[in-house]
């Protein structure tokens, strides 16, 4: 039995086995495609499978989806923002495998849920850190999925003190602040002379002030963002990964203040955001569990 696990991100698309034995070095990646993505997507899961039967294939899709109708809109993929049925062309690719699709923030919470920091948790948000901004809710110890497969889009939370213009739209958005490429834009805007979010990260990370002060504004909306979700939905956990994670206290000091300041109800001073520990392997091995818990494993 080959069971694969695809990742369609917010920076890159990457598959790998799923297997005890799998790790990060058995990943294949590439930067999300301009053009030609299925094609892409295909070569990357032809040369994971090497050959070898596939009876499961798991997705982990950046939003927006369509999980009943297997179709992916990522704004990340131009030739997808449409609507692409991503599920029916993995079958037409593997005639004998059960596909399963699922936002990327389920299996974030999937993948955190079965071998990461909430395995003895029943209710909690976890949340990704990186270009953009991914999120998935456990309560009860169920993941939730929603309507349309799309809960969890922690990013769209509307943020107190903040008025950022979001690329969804609207303006306010814990994504237009907190998100790796809305901060960029901020710091730019700023006179940063960077580009990237893993330079932010580091510049932050050694004490440049206006990247601090970028990754202070993501870190204070943040906070406030977990306490408002705690507060709808009585958890006392928040799992914090991804690239921007990593920037230490220009980051964690302002989100640690802000969840201390809001989450003020006598259910809410317990509230932890702590760092999950999966690290790039997160979403392809909630994807695994989707498609391993889809037969039976």
């Amino acid at each position: 039995m080959t069971v694969l696990a695809l990742e369609i991100g917010s920076s890159r698309f990457a598959a790998s086995r799923v297997g005890a034995e799998v790790g990060v070095d058995d990943i294949r990646q590439i930067p999300v495609p301009s053009v030609g993505a299925w094609d892409r997507c295909r070569e990357l899961l032809l040369e994971v499978a090497g050959g070898a039967e596939v009876t499961g294939l798991g997705i982990a899709s950046a939003g927006p989806i369509d999980m009943a109708a297997g179709v992916v809109a990522p704004s990340e993929v131009p030739e997808w923002r449409t609507g692409f049925g991503i599920a029916e062309a993995a079958r037409k690719l593997f005639p004998k495998a059960s596909v399963q699709l699922a936002l990327d923030g389920v299996c974030l919470a999937l993948a955190e849920r079965n071998l990461g920091a909430t395995r003895n948790v029943m209710d909690a948000l976890v949340v990704r850190l990186s270009h953009h901004i991914s999120g998935g809710v456990l309560v009860g110890g169920f993941v939730v999925v929603g309507r349309t497969g799309n809960a969890g889009h922690v990013g769209h939370v509307l943020v107190p003190g903040f008025d950022d213009r979001c690329l969804c739209g609207g303006r306010g958005c814990l994504e237009a602040v907190a998100g790796g490429l809305s901060a960029v834009r901020w710091a730019r805007e700023q006179g940063w002379a960077g580009n990237s979010v893993s330079e932010l990260v580091e510049a932050a990370r050694v004490g440049e002030d206006i990247p601090a002060a970028a990754l202070g504004r993501a870190g204070t909306a943040l906070g406030r963002a977990a306490a408002s979700v705690a507060a709808l939905l009585d958890m006392d956990l928040v799992v914090l990964g991804g690239s921007l994670a990593e920037a230490g206290p220009a980051l964690w000091k302002p989100l640690g203040e802000a969840v201390a300041t809001h989450a003020r109800l006598s259910f809410l001073p317990g509230l932890r955001v702590v760092p999950s520990q999966l690290g790039e392997v997160a979403l392809l091995a909630g994807a695994g569990v989707l498609a391993v818990s889809a037969q039976g494993g």
